[in-house]
């Protein structure tokens, strides 16, 4: 699977929860598959999902899931011990590892070759990190939605992107619906 096929695999159940989108691609699938008011989608600012998740998840009692990629969670690295340190347990980060820069060209990254990032968000502190196959994120997303626990999910998968058109609606538009959906 890719990307997009987990996006679309996950989708029923991201569909009631409030959502912080990784940049570029996985903003613009999510957008197609499923758009809603519930979904954060992040159009310019590489490695930031997983920090705006768990600052949202701290302020306020709704789960949230932050949908990351191995990039992304590299270019941040400064994330995973705060997170560690800030435990909240209506946080959930799912990094969809396909060990390339997905939305810049499909370059190599780290986590696809030496660096895993299940055992570098383990050293950082963080408790519950699942490692799942692509097949197996919707079942290991709902487990952690489940278990009310800070989790981490580092779910794995093959490289490769769809062609679809950027998201077109006005980014101030799509911080104020999500911030009503937060509110309501």
């Amino acid at each position: 699977m890719i990307r997009s096929e987990i996006l679309r695999d996950i989708a029923p159940i991201l569909h009631d929860q409030l959502v912080v989108c990784n940049i570029g691609l996985p903003s613009q699938e999510l957008h197609m598959i499923d758009d809603n008011a519930k979904n954060f989608y992040m159009l310019g600012t590489m490695g930031l999902s997983s920090s705006i998740g768990l600052g949202l998840a701290l302020a306020q009692d709704k789960t949230v899931i932050s949908i990351d990629g191995d990039g992304s969670v590299l270019t941040n690295l400064g994330t995973l011990p705060t997170i560690a340190n800030n435990v909240a347990d209506n946080f959930i980060l799912l990094i969809i590892d396909n060990g390339s820069y997905g939305s810049t060209g499909d370059q190599p990254t780290y986590a696809g070759k030496k660096t895993k990032l299940e055992a570098v968000a383990k050293a950082c502190g963080c408790e519950n990190v699942v490692v799942c196959q692509d097949v197996d994120t919707g079942k290991t997303l709902q487990a952690a939605i489940d278990s009310k626990k800070m989790t981490i999910i580092v779910s794995k998968c093959d490289s490769g992107n769809i062609k679809l058109p950027v998201i077109t609606m006005d980014p101030v538009v799509i911080r104020d619906r999500f911030m009503k959906a937060v509110a309501s």
